[in-house]
């Protein structure tokens, strides 16, 4: 199989109501920017939640880590840089690293997505055409 560390970044900018009283990013907004990222990542190699819910599988968040390292303010522009972390089997696993506009690492993270028959309720096999994908 191909580079099976694939990886993809997308930048935005820190909303005003992502922030607390002080400025800082709430920590809580984390779970949202991985999430950001890994749908990026997803459409990028050609894969969306839309098509594989629409083909009876969803993908729900088993595993959530966060490890903070600076703070992101409001108005910082950060950019998410997610990688796939092994070939995926019956879950799949990114990698995060959130970093300023002076390529700062700010945060660290990692997620594990279980890939879940809809019919059956059941954990099940990442389907053929993902695989297939990330071949290309």
């Amino acid at each position: 199989m191909g580079n099976p560390l694939k990886s993809d970044e997308i930048k935005f900018r820190i909303r005003y109501g992502e922030t607390d009283q002080m400025g800082v990013v709430y920590h809580g907004n984390y779970a949202q920017y991985f999430e950001m990222g890994r749908t990026e990542w997803l459409r990028k190699f050609g894969v969306s939640y839309r098509q594989m819910e629409e083909e009876g599988i969803m993908l729900p968040v088993v595993f959530l880590s966060v490890n903070f390292k600076k703070s992101a303010r409001y108005d910082d522009e950060v950019r998410v840089k997610t990688t796939l972390a092994k070939i995926p089997s019956a879950s799949i696993e990114f990698d995060y690293e959130i970093f300023n506009a002076e390529n700062e690492l700010l945060t660290t993270g990692k997620t594990v997505l279980a890939f879940i028959d809809m019919q059956r309720n059941r954990p099940t096999r990442c389907p053929k055409y993902i695989l297939d994908q990330l071949q290309n």
